[in-house]
């Protein structure tokens, strides 16, 4: 049941992070805060197809 997800930063654009999710546990889309390098700063990044 564990996909791998693609996270974008909502500010920049860039995609910068893959991980896992269930996604019977969690059907809807992963936010969470990670560092983008481009902006040297921490920043939200959601779930991508």
């Amino acid at each position: 049941m564990r996909v791998n997800v693609t996270l974008q930063c909502t500010e920049t654009g860039d995609r910068n992070y893959i991980t896992t999710k269930n996604k019977r546990n969690h059907p809807e889309r992963l936010e969470l805060k990670k560092y983008s390098p481009r902006l040297k700063r921490y920043t939200l990044h959601r779930e991508t197809k």
